[in-house]
């Protein structure tokens, strides 16, 4: 059931998301999995198989950043039941939860069976880790409908990202196909929330920017549940696919500074005004370890490439 405080917040959001729902169906494409998996690929499993890393030729971080994406999504069921009961069942907004779980529900199916049939990722695994996703049940929980709508244009911007970047350093064309597909669907789904925390800003700034607050200060993604995440999640942001460098710059700068314009919003109450002032102090603190993050990168980067420059001057 909806937050009762929440109810005149989202019965004059309504328009909005009614709006914003029909552009969605108007703008984006419909496809189906079974047309991205190279099936010829696949064989029977023997029963006494067992998976090594010599059976995939993907990096050990893209196979982290494949199993945190496709166990996020196998976790689905949860991730409706919050939104529904932020949101509730009627109307645009009921429409608009089942559409955007009906969508999810197409990324896990499409990702594992081209886990399966290349035979990237241990099954075995990959299942434990599912049932152990599924029955722990751990969700962000956002307390009011306005804290949702910030927290999943943040994660719904992140996960399109991740996609997009893991899809990136997959030396497949079925698998970078995929993946840039499911991150299309995760943009379309980043651009309704996105503008519907907007919408919600100009309703409400104090409630909005207390909101900010709370969502952005300690972000996470979802993933909780998934066994070893820590650790997967750091292999994640060594290889660059998502760190912190890429929150700063592609979300906090350009959606929370810019789009949703935090600095400049004005006649906000005293508590959203100190919201704001701490919001903006962890950014900027942000910009600065994403700076030093970029950095070091470059320097990486700039240290394995020598060798071979040196080695072609010298040829030369």
């Amino acid at each position: 059931m909806v937050n009762e405080a929440d109810i005149s917040l989202l019965a004059e959001l309504e328009p909005e998301a009614e709006r914003l729902l029909e552009n969605h169906y108007a703008t984006t494409k419909e496809w189906h999995p079974h047309a991205l998996v190279p099936w010829s690929r696949g064989r029977d499993f023997e029963p006494d198989y067992e998976w090594s890393p010599e059976e995939s030729e993907l990096p050990a971080e893209v196979r982290s950043a494949l199993f945190v994406n496709l166990l996020t999504e196998d976790n689905l069921p949860y991730y409706f039941r919050d939104i529904e009961r932020m949101f509730g069942p009627d109307g645009a907004w009921g429409e608009w939860v089942r559409r955007w779980t009906a969508e999810e529900g197409r990324h896990a199916t499409v990702i594992r069976e081209y886990l399966t049939v290349t035979r990237a990722i241990d099954p075995v695994e990959l299942e434990e880790g599912r049932m152990a996703q599924m029955s722990g049940g751990k969700v962000p929980q956002p307390p009011a409908a306005i804290d949702g709508l910030i927290y999943v244009t943040l994660q719904e911007l992140a996960t399109r990202i991740s996609h997009r970047n893991t899809g990136a350093l997959i030396d497949d064309r079925a698998g970078y196909d995929i993946m840039r597909r499911v991150a299309m669907d995760e943009n379309h789904h980043f651009l309704f929330y996105r503008d519907m925390a907007k919408a919600s800003i100009d309703i409400d700034p104090d409630q909005a920017v207390q909101a900010m607050e709370r969502q952005i200060i300690g972000f996470t993604m979802p993933g909780e549940g998934i066994p070893d995440f820590t650790a997967h999640a750091k292999a994640i942001a060594a290889a660059g696919i998502y760190d912190l460098a890429a929150h700063y710059e592609q979300i906090l700068e350009p959606i929370v500074l810019r789009y949703w314009d935090l600095p400049n919003l004005e006649g906000l109450g005293a508590e959203a005004e100190g919201a704001r002032e701490r919001t903006i102090a962890y950014i900027e603190k942000s910009k600065r370890v994403a700076d030093r993050i970029k950095a070091r990168r470059e320097a990486r980067e700039a240290a394995a490439a020598a060798p071979t420059e040196a080695a072609t001057a010298s040829v030369g």
